[in-house]
């Protein structure tokens, strides 16, 4: 019994993290009549206990060649795309981008794809903010790296 309390607690929370994953932080806090409350806002009443932070969703891992080009291309300051609809940086081969575009599609959410496997893609993938990963996803401000579906909720519903 002990064993499935476990379970169920650990499911519970990752239920709970993965959909605030795109706050950056979920606020574990004691409410006012004594409950623990998770939300990715601080607390209006009640205590903070703990605050965790999220940075880094699923990515597909960029080769130790194509983090040099990022970074020397993130040092040359090439201009970046600029765009009012979602922006998507792509490979072929990421599954996780895959993934992404799908999603996109499925909601009829309109965006760009730049393919960092070209040289002006990588140029503003890394002025983009590029890191180890791929997707990266720009919409209205706010940068993603990598993909969740709950993650993506998040941001589009905004």
């Amino acid at each position: 019994m002990k064993n499935n309390t476990s379970i169920a607690v650990i499911l519970v929370l990752g239920a709970l993290l993965s959909t605030a994953v795109l706050a950056q932080s979920l606020y574990k806090s004691i409410g006012p009549d004594g409950k623990v409350v998770y939300s990715d806002h601080p607390p209006t009443g009640g205590r903070v206990v703990k605050t965790m932070q999220f940075n880094n969703l699923p990515s597909s891992s960029l080769s130790a060649a194509k983090l040099e080009q990022v970074r020397r291309q993130k040092a040359s300051k090439q201009a970046a795309i600029a765009s009012d609809q979602a922006v998507i940086y792509t490979t072929s081969w990421c599954g996780y981008c895959k993934k992404a575009k799908a999603y996109m599609a499925s909601k009829g959410i309109s965006y760009r794809e730049v393919d960092i496997e070209t040289e002006s893609g990588l140029a503003a993938y890394a002025q983009a903010g590029g890191g180890e990963g791929v997707p990266l996803l720009q919409y209205r401000g706010e940068t993603v790296r990598g993909f969740s579906v709950e993650g993506y909720d998040q941001l589009f519903k905004r």
